[in-house]
């Protein structure tokens, strides 16, 4: 039981802390504002409650650098989703005006009364690559932001524009061959000049962000890239927002986190499944991307998957949703098999700790490596496409077990099974795109029985 819960409003300028004992009965308040001394400040306030647990509102946007400045005092900090926070407001009596100190009292008594809320662990290597991945993604809208309007300003100097997609190059010899006669169609050639410049600016540091995404993703020595369509930056994406999967307890939490799960919406004796909206976008959008990958190449088995459910009767995009969901559950083996390996490595490091097989924790459903994963060694060598220099470092091939059938997955020259999922999705063949675009995925939602 805790003894005292300190919520706290964070903000840019300011953050508000309360204090609530058990019974949710306010013990004090503190306003301080967002300078060096914050957390002294804040420490010196609560020494009075030695046993005593922060609750911060949005550790992952705002509230993240004080979280983690409390964290590395050795405080215990809970991260607390500012919905969460919102609701239990609104649903309280008495005074629910909005303002700072009933917003940190709202934090800290979400806190207590829920069971399900993340503990905020220091930053590792995990935070460099999701640092990387929005940079990625950032020059990514810029990028495209840049080439409309250069694509506007082109259909005003030639007749019918440049259909399709656009390149500095293209857009170089374009301006090349045309003589502007007049003052406005001067200057537009001109704005479509610095565009052009614009453009291939974006295009150098997002070949620069790549390589660094690159070289961080090969130091986690993760097994994703060994997966069929994962390249460096949805490997980024995904461990990036994940950070830790002992948070989730199997693989359906997983999916659910990552909106590949369906949402049910039954009612009586009617069971009915819909759409989800919910979870991390980016990290569906990582699957998503991933799968459609698959689905370009003829030769994986995640085609092979998307073309048996299109046998089984489904539409293309009930097919694509099944696919994205065993996209999901082979992206979580991977983490989960990068997980007991560095644990196993910690074991191996610290003297007279237990060994691998005995740093196995029921909560986590952390495991050492299966004989699956043992014998994917061998099958590494015969992957092109996986980097592998030291055997000792390179990452894990795809091999796993799958959702379906839990045996390990094939290559692509190998014979399908001929009952349950193939195991496409685990293969190490093909590359994510460079620049994928926005699309949407859908959940698979079964089909209610007639």
């Amino acid at each position: 039981m805790v003894a005292v819960m300190v919520g706290i409003d964070p903000h840019k300028a300011s953050h508000t802390a309360v204090a609530i004992d058990p019974a949710e009965r306010p013990l004090g308040q503190l306003r301080v504002r967002a300078c060096a001394a914050q957390t002294e400040r804040l420490l010196g306030w609560a020494q009075a409650w030695p046993q005593r647990t922060w609750a911060v509102e949005g550790a992952g946007g705002v509230g993240h650098l004080l979280a983690q400045q409390l964290a590395a005092a050795g405080e215990r900090v809970l991260d607390v989703p500012p919905k969460l926070a919102a609701r239990v407001r609104l649903l309280a009596t008495g005074n629910i005006n909005k303002n700072d100190p009933n917003d940190a009292r709202s934090v800290a008594v979400a806190a207590l009364r829920s069971a399900g809320v993340r503990e905020v662990r220091r930053d590792d290597h995990a935070a460099v690559l999701k640092v990387w991945s929005k940079r990625y993604r950032d020059l990514g809208r810029a990028r495209t932001q840049v080439a409309c309007r250069l694509h506007q300003v082109l259909c005003e100097l030639i007749p019918g524009g440049v259909p399709g997609e656009i390149t500095a190059g293209q857009a170089e010899r374009i301006l090349a061959s045309i003589a502007p006669a007049e003052a406005v169609e001067a200057t537009r050639w001109e704005l479509a000049a610095e565009f052009t410049e614009d453009l291939r600016g974006i295009d150098a540091r997002i070949r620069q962000t790549r390589n660094k995404l690159t070289a961080t993703v090969r130091a986690a020595g993760t097994s994703l890239t060994g997966l069929f369509g994962v390249g460096p930056v949805i490997a980024a994406a995904a461990i990036g927002d994940v950070r830790h999967v002992s948070r989730f307890p199997d693989r359906d939490h997983f999916a659910a986190y990552n909106g590949t799960a369906p949402i049910e919406v039954s009612s009586g004796g009617r069971k009915i499944w819909r759409l989800s909206r919910r979870g991390n976008r980016r990290l569906n959008h990582a699957i998503h991307m991933a799968a459609v990958t698959q689905l370009r190449y003829r030769h994986s088995q995640g085609r092979a998957y998307f073309e048996k459910k299109l046998a089984e009767g489904k539409t293309r995009k009930e097919a694509l949703r099944s696919l994205k969901r065993q996209i999901s559950d082979a992206i979580f083996a991977c983490l989960q098999a990068d997980a007991a390996r560095a644990a196993a490595v910690a074991a191996a490091s610290e003297p007279g700790r237990a060994t691998g097989e005995r740093l196995c924790r029921q909560r986590d459903r952390l495991t050492p490596p299966a004989p699956a994963l043992r014998a994917s060694h061998s099958q590494a060598r015969n992957q092109p496409t996986t980097p592998a220099s030291d055997p000792a470092t390179a990452p894990f091939p795809a091999p796993l077990p799958s959702r379906a059938s839990g045996r390990p997955g094939q290559g692509p020259g190998q014979a399908r099974p001929r009952s349950g999922a193939p195991q496409g999705v685990l293969d190490a063949t093909a590359r994510e795109p460079i620049m994928p675009r926005s699309g949407k995925g859908r959940a698979h939602r079964p089909r209610p029985s007639r």
